[in-house]
């Protein structure tokens, strides 16, 4: 980034951010003047992402979303590299199984609950008394279209993405007046993690999305930034479905 805004004075932890949607998210708030904590699971990714971003706008931290001690850790980074920590994006997530519910092992639903649900608790809870809870702020939950509507195949990822809508939902209601939580509900988004939807055939998966295209990662940043400014100060327990229209295709044969 060669021309960086003036700082904003507000502080965002993002999960997940080394690449992908968590990065574009990344990218969005530092180009409107917001510092960034940045995680995810590979130091040298994370590294690299930091240097994109600009080393005195952004920090990591590296390890599992799911570990306990990474969360209080990534929380602790923040406080004490920016001191304050107003936006938390829980975008981590994780989805190592494609097939039926039935005979969908139990150990791997298991480890996508964890890693898409309870992390973002984890996360929020510490993100709220660490700060939040005295000083107001906002949660962003990135969730999935596929956790509104089923999607063959990748059962388990839409079943945690409906909890995390859920989640966000409860979250809302206890976390107000003082922070505001919010989800986002993307479509297939061209990423590394979602490449198995559309490589090979990019253009026959475009061609069933009314804007005929598949989402990219600035699509969701750029929903993540009005979710944690000013503009959207009266939206809490909502989940903004970023689709590219695809859910308008509903019912037709």
């Amino acid at each position: 980034m060669t021309a960086l805004p003036e700082l904003s004075g507000k502080v965002a932890l993002i999960t997940g951010a080394s690449r992908g949607i968590g990065y574009g998210v990344a990218e969005a708030l530092v180009a409107r003047g917001d510092r960034v904590v940045i995680t995810g699971r590979t130091e040298d990714a994370l590294k690299e992402a930091v240097e994109q971003l600009g080393a005195e706008r952004a920090v990591y931290v590296a390890g599992k979303a799911h570990d306990e001690a990474h969360q209080a850790v990534a929380v602790e980074r923040a406080m004490e590299a920016f001191g304050r920590v107003d936006y938390l994006v829980n975008n981590a997530g994780t989805n190592p199984v494609f097939g039926p519910l039935a005979d969908l092992d139990l150990g791997v639903a298991r480890k996508v609950f964890e890693t898409n649900v309870i992390s973002a608790l984890g996360f929020a809870q510490k993100t709220w008394h660490a700060w939040q809870k005295d000083n107001g702020g906002a949660i962003v939950n990135i969730a999935s279209v596929a956790g509104i509507a089923p999607s063959p195949f990748i059962a388990a990822y839409g079943v945690s993405k409906a909890a995390m809508i859920n989640l966000t939902q409860q979250m809302a209601h206890e976390f107000a007046p003082k922070v505001r939580v919010n989800a986002i509900a993307p479509a297939v988004v061209k990423t590394k993690f979602a490449q198995a939807l559309y490589e090979g055939r990019e253009e026959e998966a475009a061609a069933a999305y009314p804007l005929a295209r598949l989402g990219v990662p600035s699509d969701i940043g750029g929903a993540a930034a009005f979710l944690t400014s000013d503009q959207s100060d009266w939206v809490t327990g909502q989940t903004l479905v970023v689709d590219g229209g695809i859910f308008l295709n509903a019912g037709v044969g």
